[in-house]
């Protein structure tokens, strides 16, 4: 094939990625040095930007059944065989945790000579901040003895390529996190370093060797990469469009491209605006001919910018201009030459800018790869909830774009792992898919970032370390979550001894009344204007609200995990630390006054999200919950507020993100009827045309942000009320909160099969229709009422809300 990162994602057919679920690893692998050895290009550099050419020729006499390898490179490898796609990665983590991606070759392979060829690539001190690195370098071993023949070692053969490099400066203002755009000189590029022959023998030399291969059990590795088994599944890839066209410069009339092709005659500048209609994450695949010379250029963006910076409503495009990430692409004059980046981009909006020279071009097509965990989605909801589909579409859209080889907090900006966003993450995997391995990743990895401290880091990987204290509890919580939908008892039993550090860490931060002394680092707690960076209030000596409660919700769940996994005298200490926790901030944090607990003793601020955690949480008692609840309903900002005859005091707003734990505080609190009326800042982002949700309210960085989703999670647990009632979701519990509504029917997967809901107005009451898997039982909740749930279907007569039991 003669051309560069064709990434054909025609070969994910079923049968491939089907064959490729179950990955072997041989058992005498596991503890010992590979054969195999890590190759890397001599006399390039070893961590500074560098794009690599490996390629060995392998002679078969038949094509086996299945012929199994395992693949890693630093920063990432594309493996083709015989010009075809064959697998990428690897899968993100450190270096004492390298992932290896295992493929079955086979289905590329054929009788005689087949030609294996890697890109390897490291992008230096520009790579993503996710991505950790050792050096450059490449590594392929055979499962068994039968697909040794294609180890790497000396027999194989390496080239630079010169051709490729990265555009000088990512284009974006604000925050950026992800990888750098890319710049491709077609002129210099290698366009055959996959096909059966090359052009250029004498520019492929042989490897310098870096060590053998080794995964962590083995004695002694010859390097630092200490290699695990990557057991996610590939990635899903398919084909799909890169946008309709909707704004020209420089053209006589709107072009049909990229439908149709478009030629460029020379000496011309053109731009063309594409619009997707909604956000995605795809690798943009660009093919053009002739035009030797020509510069193209395509800039990626989630939404247009007006003069002033602001975005606005997402679907105009009049008086706005694009800024972006961008990758650039120079003509060599050849025909069909392929362009594409090395890593997949985000937008809804692209931009193709193309400048001549002598020779005309003409773009042939440009199609999109479209790349993200291949989540199924099982659950749904329907029923009269306003604009419930577009509602649940565009949560579902953003989740699916924030979940590739980790989740991700932020497709476009970011792309890091953070821990407060992963755990509405998992969450919405569980209830909406069932698919819990990107949930057990994240546990994993955050777990391998604990320091000596016993803390884990905020987001991970990372090879920029940051530290928010308040992240490490939620990882305990996040743990805690999968227990209750996940039957994996070796998990538990592994990673509970982990959360000791965390939770003794925190023990020895607490005052002697109780309540959470200062701690180091970033106490991140909301994006709100009461809380500068995001940190809530604290007195000299910390006494905040917020972190205390937050450190008895993980108590709260530590301590179970313990009386099922660990000690006893573990789970007393830590429900002994809860009372004492919730008795100071009755007693010093709560204000009479108001009726609302204030962020510190000195009562001089207050927050929703403070009150809303205290509710949840337990610490304040049931008898004022729902008092308590509504007054941060009522509450304002800026100015005092009246609520039940009472004043309320000014109090931080919640976030998109917090909104999160306002529902689970309605849903404990008795108060979830409340539900749909608190979805008003998600109807406000439908109306500035948003089809992912975002970080926070206008102006956003952010128009994609992970944490946002959670009301797909809302709907199925406290609308359709589908809960677990037992760790590995053994038992359901169904408590739905229909408020005004006539009928919902919901589904959700569960390891045995698929949880079904359907409510029906009937009169004055309701008919409620449910069907349990074979195996499971439950209850069915209303109004305090508890019905008995079996596998099979069931319809229950349910009384309305106002005629009692």
């Amino acid at each position: 094939m003669s051309r560069v990162f064709l990434f054909v994602a025609l070969f994910f057919s079923a049968g491939v990625v089907g064959a490729q679920d179950a990955k072997p690893l041989n058992p005498a692998l596991v503890a010992s040095k590979w054969h195999a050895q890590w190759i890397a290009c001599p006399g390039a550099p070893q961590r500074d930007v560098g794009i690599f050419y490996f390629r060995k020729e392998v002679t078969l006499a038949s094509v086996p059944a299945h012929f199994w390898v395992h693949v890693s490179a630093d920063n990432r490898f594309l493996l083709h065989v015989n010009g075809r796609y064959a697998g990428e990665g690897p899968a993100r983590g450190d270096l004492f945790h390298w992932r290896f991606e295992t493929i079955d070759l086979a289905p590329m392979l054929r009788p005689g000579k087949n030609i294996l060829a890697a890109a390897v690539w490291n992008f230096g001190i520009r790579s993503p901040v996710a991505q950790m690195s050792n050096r450059s370098g490449f590594m392929l071993q055979g499962d068994t003895a039968a697909e040794e023949l294609a180890n790497t070692g000396d027999s194989w053969q390496v080239k630079q390529e010169v051709g490729r490099g990265l555009a000088s400066t990512n284009g974006v203002s604000g925050y950026y996190a992800a990888g750098p755009g890319e710049r491709v000189d077609g002129r210099a590029a290698d366009w055959d370093w996959d096909a059966s022959s090359v052009s250029d023998a004498s520019s492929w030399k042989g490897p310098e060797t870096v060590g053998h291969a080794a995964m962590r059990e083995a004695e002694d590795a010859d390097n630092n990469w200490e290699m695990v088994q990557d057991l996610l599944p590939a990635m899903e890839h398919r084909l799909t469009d890169a946008g309709k066209p909707v704004r020209y410069d420089g053209l006589a009339a709107m072009p049909a491209f990229p439908v149709q092709p478009l030629e460029i005659p020379a000496n011309t500048h053109i731009t063309l605006l594409l619009d997707n209609g909604v956000l995605q994450t795809a690798y943009p695949e660009l093919v053009m001919s002739a035009g030797r010379d020509a510069e193209v250029k395509l800039t990626y963006a989630e939404a247009l910018y007006d003069t002033h910076g602001d975005k606005g409503n997402r679907n105009e495009t009049a008086g706005r201009h694009i800024e972006g990430v961008s990758d650039e692409f120079i003509s060599d004059g050849g025909d069909s030459r392929t362009f594409q980046p090395l890593w997949w981009r985000t937008w809804r909006y692209l931009q193709v800018e193309v400048t001549t020279k002598s020779a005309p071009l003409r773009l042939e097509k440009l199609d999109a790869w479209f790349n993200a965990y291949p989540f199924v989605e099982k659950a749904s909801i329907a029923g009269d909830i306003p604009d419930l589909k577009k509602l649940w579409d565009t949560g579902w859209r953003t989740a699916r774009l924030c979940a590739h080889e980790t989740y991700m907090d932020a497709p476009y900006w970011e792309q890091l792992q953070y821990v407060g966003d992963t755990r509405i993450q998992d969450l919405i995997s569980y209830a909406v898919t069932g698919d819990s391995r990107l949930g057990r990743q994240a546990i994993t990895n955050i777990e391998s970032s604990i320091i000596p401290e016993g803390l884990t880091q905020s987001r991970y990987p990372s090879r920029l370390p940051q530290f928010i204290p308040p992240f490490s509890l939620l990882w305990v919580n996040m743990l805690h979550d999968y227990w209750m939908y996940v039957n994996d008892e070796p998990l538990m039993r592994a990673t509970l001894p982990r959360t000791h550090g965390v939770i003794d860490w925190y023990a020895s931060q607490v005052r002697p009344d109780g309540l959470m002394g200062k701690v180091k680092w970033w106490e991140f707690g909301d994006w709100t204007s009461g809380y500068q960076d995001g940190v809530p209030p604290q007195d000299a000596d910390g006494g905040s609200t917020f972190l205390t409660v937050q450190f008895i919700e993980a108590l709260r769940d530590a301590a179970e995990l313990e009386k099922q996994y660990g000690s006893a005298e573990r789970a007393a200490a830590y429900q002994s630390m809860m009372r004492k926790a919730s008795d100071a901030l009755n007693r010093m944090n709560w204000d009479a006054r108001y009726g609302v607990y204030a962020d510190t003793p000195a009562k001089k601020s207050y927050s929703q999200q403070a009150n809303v955690l205290a509710v949840w949480q337990d610490v304040a008692p049931r008898a004022e919950q729902q008092a308590i609840l509504k007054r941060v309903l009522a509450s304002q900002e800026e100015k005092e507020t009246v609520a039940s005859g009472g004043p309320v005091p000014p109090m931080s707003a919640m976030s998109y993100y917090f909104r999160f734990y306002l529902s689970r505080a309605l849903e404990h609190a008795g108060l979830a009827d409340l539900y749909v009326s608190q979805l008003a800042p998600w109807y406000d982002m439908l109306k500035l045309g948003l089809t992912t949700w975002a970080e926070k309210p206008e102006p956003t960085r952010s128009d994609c942000h992970a944490w946002s989703a959670h009301p797909n999670y809302d709907l199925l647990t406290v609308v359709a009320g589908i809960h677990p009632d037992a760790p590995g979701f053994a038992k359901v519990r169904i408590e739905p909160h229909l408020s005004s509504l006539h009928e919902i029917r919901a589904s959700m997967p569960h390891v045995g099969g698929v949880i079904t809901t359907d409510y029906k107005r009937d009169g004055e009451g309701w008919v409620a229709t449910v069907t349990l898997p074979q195996g499971l039982d439950g209850t069915l909740v209303w109004l305090g009422k508890e019905h008995s749930l079996h596998a099979g279907t069931q319809t229950l007569h349910l009384p309305s809300m106002t005629s009692g039991q």
